[in-house]
């Protein structure tokens, strides 16, 4: 196994068969903005997988929670409709991080990004995958959002990608959850043992919406219609569907057209984004009942998430995974 590399300081497109997916903490609630005037880290920190570091530095111009640089006029009304504080700053967070990550790619100010629907697959309608306007006909870069209830993910890749992250169901969750599956994953989450289901379904669950919103359709193709459970040979057809490592609360997967890609990079963004460098980024920091949760996410709650889970390789390493095939780069930053 080789060690992996710091991440650059600016990031570059991902090569073909490469895929990077940013991780994120939204900010806690109550937490004091801050100001934002340290540098790009450009060096690897020394904290632990996964609960990254809680004194890193982080990209400048992020903002606070109140005033989020580069947000749209209609991406700051869809913050303020949310009625709780929390959920207004995990939705500006999300997004200011998207913003702040194409840019860096594409090498643009964040609030010069455009972003627009590819049409949908089913109708033709613009209200397909959502999709950044490119200047100077490079190669395309796509991504994908996703946040749930303490975490956001970002996924890029110079093709078609979907992301997803979930906070894991209590038990009665995944009980009444359940019935939306296809009838050969609920077969299986129905075998696994009682105190492993929660784990399962979060895995379930964000294998499907990942290849949902890759797919394009999102939750209009109803969840029961394709089966992304553990027999690989009944998955759909010329697409890879992938688990990764999200830490013990949390489930998150990708998808991809085509072959599974050669090379995942997973990186936590630095702490207390867009908050202070003090604030709590651990496992046990503590998201209570008024927590950032994600508005198409189907549940929440807490549950372990094993470390013999499918996609979660513990250690900064990179490793082969023998489910995927693939080489997942997990950065200590």
């Amino acid at each position: 196994m080789d060690t992996a590399p710091a991440p650059d300081p600016v990031p570059t497109r991902p090569a073909p068969g490469h895929v990077d997916v940013w991780l994120v903490r939204p900010p806690l609630p109550g937490r004091p903005p801050a100001d934002h005037h340290t540098p790009w880290p450009s060096g690897p920190s020394h904290a632990p997988w996964p609960s990254g570091p809680s004194h890193a530095p982080r990209p400048p111009g992020l903002g606070t929670a109140s005033q989020p640089p580069g947000l749209s006029a209609a991406e700051l009304r869809r913050a303020a409709s949310f009625a709780r504080p929390a959920d207004r700053a995990a939705y500006a967070t999300a997004h200011t991080a998207l913003r702040q990550l194409l840019g860096r790619y594409l090498d643009r100010p964040p609030g010069a990004l455009t972003f627009v629907r590819e049409p949908c697959p089913g109708c033709a309608g613009p209200h397909g995958r959502p999709a950044v306007v490119q200047a100077g006909g490079g190669p395309p870069l796509h991504f994908s959002l996703a946040h749930s209830r303490g975490l956001i993910a970002v996924a890029v890749a110079p093709r078609v990608i979907g992301v997803d992250v979930e906070r894991l169901p209590s038990p009665e969750t995944v009980e009444a959850c359940a019935r939306a599956l296809h009838p050969g994953e609920q077969a299986e989450l129905a075998a696994a043992p009682p105190g492993e289901r929660r784990a399962h379904f979060g895995r379930l669950w964000t294998r499907k919406e990942a290849y949902l919103k890759a797919l394009g359709t999102g939750l209009s193709r109803h969840p029961r219609t394709d089966y992304l459970g553990s027999d690989l040979s009944r998955r759909p057809a010329r697409w890879a569907v992938l688990d990764l490592p999200a830490g013990p609360e949390h489930a998150a997967a990708i998808a991809v057209p085509g072959d599974r890609p050669d090379h995942i990079t997973v990186r936590w963004l630095p702490a207390g984004l867009p908050y202070g460098e003090d604030a709590p980024y651990g496992e046990d920091a503590p998201y209570g009942e008024d927590a950032p949760y994600g508005e198409d996410a189907p549940y929440g709650e807490e549950a372990p998430y094993g470390e013999d889970a499918p996609g979660a390789n513990p250690g900064g390493t990179i490793t082969r995974s023998p489910r995927s095939g693939s080489t997942i780069t997990r950065s200590s930053r």
